[in-house]
């Protein structure tokens, strides 16, 4: 049996066990899939004490991506951009090679379950956290018109900006431009009921809209949108499904299907 976990504080509302799981039964894997809370300050010992157990790999969540990339003794393309690692995995040799799948999960969902384009788009990113930060370079690479970013404080967006190539920019509630052709809200506000201090304008009937978080029900954010006549709205579920299957790629090698998987946790 296979030992895997996903690390985060807190941690009991993750999906991570029941979509890996879902996946292993896909092809025949024998694994256990743990939720494990860690406290602040103590990731690195957690982490330690898991692979010491023999684990396979393990995923990570908030707040502990960053640890992961310190922790980790090889890193990818994409966690390097990133600094944040969402996937370990323990190679045969005992090093640990961390990932971040988040880039990728989130322009799979847009553009192949989705069937939204990219390329050649104008792009408005919202928040300049961690969360932003490990999709920018995926999002850049999918080469779009532009992608402008936003935050309640620009300067982060601005040092953002400066630590990634590309057609990025940083702009202010005052500077944003109209009808973007995709939103991305890459904050927590989706669903805490408190919504980005963005003007309607940046809202089209053609724009496409994409909250990160995932919520059963339509997140407020994709509400508002929708209520200023946003052409389509999907909340990240399809991304935490995406970034999972290529974690489970990185393990096993072996490719998965999300949709039944995205199927079962939109029934539940």
């Amino acid at each position: 049996m296979h030992g895997l976990a996903v690390f985060g504080h807190p941690i009991g509302h993750s999906q991570s066990p029941r979509i890996h799981r879902a996946f292993a039964s896909q092809v025949g894997i024998d694994i256990r899939y743990d939720k494990i809370e860690l406290p602040l300050d103590g990731f690195e010992a957690g982490a330690r004490r898991f692979i010491a157990d023999g684990a396979k790999g393990f995923n990570i969540t908030v707040p502990f991506k960053f640890d992961a990339y310190q922790l980790a003794d090889s890193v990818s393309d994409n966690a390097r951009l990133a600094e944040a690692v969402n996937t370990i995995d323990v190679l045969a040799n005992g090093e640990l090679f961390g990932d971040n799948t988040d880039g990728p999960g989130l322009v799979t969902d847009i553009t192949d379950n989705l069937s939204w384009q990219l390329r050649g788009k104008r792009i408005l990113v919202l928040g300049a956290g961690g969360a932003v930060r490990g999709v920018l370079g995926s999002l850049l690479a999918a080469e779009p018109e532009q992608v402008h970013l936003w935050n309640r404080t620009p300067a982060k967006s601005a040092a953002l900006v400066d630590q990634f190539e590309g057609p990025l920019g940083f702009t202010t509630s005052a500077e944003l431009e109209s009808d973007y052709d995709l939103v991305i809200n890459g904050t927590s506000a989706g669903l805490t009921g408190r919504l980005p201090a963005i003007p309607a304008r940046v809202i089209g009937r053609d724009s496409h809209v994409y909250d990160m978080v995932y919520s059963q029900q339509a997140t407020d954010f994709n509400r508002w949108c929708q209520a200023h006549g946003a052409a389509v709205t999907s909340d990240g579920l399809g991304m935490l499904v995406e970034q999972a299957a290529l974690a489970f790629e990185i393990w096993f090698g072996l490719s998965v299907k999300t949709q039944p998987v995205m199927a079962m946790l939109r029934a539940t």
